[in-house]
């Protein structure tokens, strides 16, 4: 297998593998058991806080089709999207698709259902580089989503975000990991990966 860096290769998985976030993290638990999923998210917080991360996880554990914990990671689905193979976990990156085109053509494939799985999930990060027309388009299928469609809106910038789309979703506030967090999983890490370091290198 070829060479992965760090940071690829032990990025969370699972929802128990998200650091400092727990409280966002017992509320998504909470509505995959109790089947209460909304239609609209935003995730909002500075970089590095785990937004795409919980996003892709969360995406992953509603169309889960294996038995007990979700995501399994083993299922077709989950192994799909883990493999950035699944049709219906799509990503777009708003600094680079940012225009009114790029949300009409979301508009369009929203209107077909899932090939696998119960949603198709659309994760758009960095929401806020969208243009306001974009914005407007988007608003639409906002405020009637067919019931099998997911966004999970993504933004390091959340007052750029028209209040007409905030007032649609279901806000997070991701926290910034706290020192003794950081710490705590690089020692994991480093007892892991047999590196040896000090902890006030840590």
């Amino acid at each position: 297998m070829a060479y992965q860096a760090l940071y690829r290769r032990l990025r969370p998985q699972r929802f128990e593998d998200v650091i400092g976030q727990e409280h966002i993290i017992r509320t998504l638990k909470n509505q995959i058991e109790k089947d209460r999923i909304n239609h609209a998210y935003l995730f909002c917080g500075t970089r590095g806080t785990g937004k795409t991360t919980t996003a892709k996880i969360f995406a992953r554990a509603i169309n889960c089709t294996g038995e007990g914990e979700k995501p399994c990671n083993e299922c077709s689905v989950c192994k799909e999207a883990l493999n950035g193979t699944n049709l219906n976990i799509i990503e777009i990156d708003a600094a680079s698709n940012n225009s009114v085109d790029n949300i009409r053509d979301i508009v369009e494939e929203v209107k077909y259902p899932p090939t696998e799985g119960r949603y198709k999930v659309y994760i758009i990060d960095e929401v806020h580089m969208l243009t306001t027309s974009a914005f407007n388009a988007l608003l639409k299928t906002l405020e009637e989503p067919p019931k099998n469609v997911i966004f999970i809106l993504a933004t390091t910038e959340v007052h750029k975000v028209l209040d007409t789309i905030k007032s649609r979703c279901q806000r997070f506030d991701f926290r910034r990991i706290t020192t003794d967090d950081i710490v705590k999983h690089l020692r994991y890490i480093s007892d892991s990966e047999k590196i040896n370091i000090t902890d006030d290198a840590l």
